[in-house]
């Protein structure tokens, strides 16, 4: 059993994100390139952990204007935008494109699909991005971002 957990968390790794230890919510590290992978690699983490990724198959595409005061506030902004179509409109996101990305705005085109019960199997309920603990960043290996889910 204890091999199957450490199995999933080096995949988390392998894709761009790994999970971290919190007291009561969950918590993630994103890792990119630059700042417009690492708005990307945080898009698919949230929505990798709320269901199978490989089972979305994009039916439509949006696009998104999202601002911040800074870097952190412009990831939260990011990510909430993102968790309020899957929890009011129930999209699934496929993909992530930035278009335009600057310290205090972004603008990217959103590949989604709408929710289908008997297609996707929901992991895990993610009810908000917090500013708990928010950290961007960049590295000497390229970007990191550090999130809080309230779950």
């Amino acid at each position: 059993m204890l091999a199957i957990f450490y199995i999933i968390i080096l995949m988390k790794v392998l894709s761009h994100y790994r999970v971290i230890d919190h007291t009561a919510d969950l918590g993630i590290e994103v890792f990119g390139q630059d700042p417009v992978s690492l708005f990307e690699n945080a898009a698919e983490a949230l929505f990798d952990l709320i269901t199978d990724l490989n089972r979305i198959e994009p039916a439509e595409s949006r696009t998104v204007l999202v601002c911040g005061q800074d870097w952190a506030d412009l990831m939260v902004n990011w990510l909430r935008e993102l968790l309020y179509m899957w929890s009011a409109e129930e999209k699934l996101l496929g993909e992530a494109r930035l278009k335009k990305l600057e310290e205090n705005r972004l603008s990217a085109t959103l590949y989604l699909e709408s929710y289908t019960p008997e297609k996707h199997v929901i992991k895990t309920e993610i009810k908000a991005v917090t500013y708990h603990q928010i950290r961007v960043w960049p590295s000497s290996s390229g970007w990191k971002a550090q999130i809080i889910f309230d779950t």
